[in-house]
């Protein structure tokens, strides 16, 4: 998640219900960070190094997953789109949760985003500590994801323009770079130049043991991987719907998604699935830094690690700065408290920075005491918390075709094709991973985490609803005009 995306999520012009507008953060994006920002936010550390992992476990099945797992998405999307469209508020999931299922289901979805953002912090920094472990395997891992942390942290002070500037450069490094990457894979492919050419062919999909290698039921159990490499696309969406002429922008983002989806992430592992065969990769190295490797150009292993090394950075820094404006979010619905709704002299949300930050130190505790499995625990624990959110995008979305069906509500200008039905699959799909999650025993903790977690919003709400009532009723809200 960007700054950007997150300023135009919670900085809209007009608060939900008539309230007054949310006011404080430095404003000065331009359209063409927000774009490439946009474009960037489909790349990130569960393609560059969670891919990895799940080839070893699926081979060239993979593929499959993450065009399979990218319809899906492109369901939620089509979904959340129709919402925006419907009526844009800076609360976004949460407050749609808010609108239909109620209070509680609002406050629970947007203290569930915050922790899905933190975890993923901790997720970029064990994959930044692993990528300088190939440069450097001498030092631990929990001291470089310990320095990352610390450095980003002062980071975060910095004014949001020039904060947007920099996210701008790191998503063109990553595009570029992965774009470029597919365009040699070919090149390799076609003219077989390098020292993979001898052995990089289409064929590499099926010949070693079939496109299933390793069976139909482990290359689904990849899913809950694949999910988490799909974390924050939504925010595409998000980014568009608070912009200043919504029915043109989000259209825009939502259906360009496939191609991005195509290209990205089916594209790529396509390409070099081609290039290497699958049994060379392993857990833990980025495929991408091994299929140059492979291919033998000079430093290009090295150039492809300090890309992917920009990207989990780019990522953790601007989660950083995401969980501190949710924390905000919150603060101002009156569901955190009110400490957090306080901006510093930079127009920073600076106290909601510290202590998401002091979370994501848990994932520094990870890399010292389990550094092999630090990545896997974390990416689950995400992994569950996007799953929530994107199941309550679809349940408000269902919810609110049945409102339009009988007349209570006005329908969108952007309707999810198949009406709730697609929704409905994906509801099944995101249900069934959650059941793939509790079989496999590595990522099976992440539900006592969110089972704990629950239960600690459960007594949470339980002292707000003492406290102020007032913030537990619920109220209709206020539409707005769109367009």
């Amino acid at each position: 998640m960007t700054s950007s995306q997150v300023d135009k999520q919670y900085d809209g012009s007009e608060a939900v219900g008539g309230d007054a507008p949310e006011e404080g953060y430095e404003r000065g994006l331009g359209s063409r960070q927000v774009q490439m920002i946009a474009i960037g936010g489909a790349i990130g550390v569960g393609l560059f190094l969670g891919a990895g992992a799940n080839i070893a476990k699926a081979g060239p099945s993979l593929i499959l997953m993450y065009a399979l797992a990218g319809a899906i998405v492109f369901f939620i999307m089509r979904a959340l789109g129709e919402l925006l469209l419907y009526r844009p508020v800076s609360g976004s999931f949460a407050e749609y949760s808010r609108e239909f299922l109620g209070p509680f289901f609002g406050y629970f979805t947007g203290w569930t985003y915050w922790l899905m953002w933190v975890v993923t912090g901790m997720a970029e920094l064990t994959a930044a500590a692993i990528y300088v472990h190939y440069w450097f395997p001498a030092i631990p891992q929990w001291v470089t994801a310990l320095v990352f942390l610390v450095v980003l942290f002062v980071a975060n002070l910095i004014s949001v323009k020039l904060f947007g500037e920099i996210e701008f450069w790191f998503s063109m490094v990553k595009v570029t770079a992965l774009i470029g990457m597919i365009v040699i894979g070919l090149g390799v492919l076609t003219f077989g130049f390098s020292s993979a050419g001898d052995t990089a062919a289409v064929s590499n999909l099926w010949a070693f043991d079939g496109f299933f290698p390793k069976g139909i039921g482990s290359s689904l159990m990849t899913l809950q991987g694949v999910m988490f490499a799909y974390l924050a696309v939504e925010l595409v969406g998000v980014t568009a719907g608070e912009s200043e002429n919504p029915e043109k922008t989000l259209p825009k983002a939502i259906n360009t998604l496939p191609w991005r989806i195509a290209l990205f992430y089916v594209g790529a592992l396509t390409v070099i699935l081609c290039v290497v065969k699958w049994t060379e990769f392993a857990p833990g190295v980025s495929p991408f830094v091994a299929a140059f490797a492979k291919i033998g150009i000079p430093a290009g292993a090295g150039i492809v690690n300090f890309v992917v090394l920009t990207a989990a950075l780019s990522s953790c820094n601007s989660g950083m700065y995401s969980t501190g404006r949710m924390l905000r979010n919150l603060a101002e619905s009156g569901e955190a408290p009110k400490v957090f709704s306080k901006l510093s002299s930079t127009k920073t949300p600076a106290f909601g920075i510290t202590v998401s930050v002091l979370f994501m130190g848990i994932g520094v505790v990870l890399n010292y005491v389990v550094p092999e499995k630090a990545f896997g625990y974390v990416t689950s624990v995400a992994t569950a918390a996007g799953i929530w959110t994107w199941l309550m995008i679809l349940v408000s979305h269902i919810l609110y075709r049945r409102a339009v069906d009988a007349g209570r509500l006005p329908a969108s200008s952007f309707p999810a094709p198949g009406g709730a039905k697609c929704s409905w699959i994906a509801v099944v799909f995101l249900l069934f991973v959650t059941g793939l999650i509790a079989y496999d025993a590595d990522s099976r903790i992440c539900l006592y985490v969110m089972a704990g977690w629950a239960a600690a919003l459960g007594v949470g709400w339980k002292v707000l609803k003492a406290r102020n009532p007032q913030v537990t009723e619920r109220r209709e809200p206020e539409l707005e005009k769109v367009g």
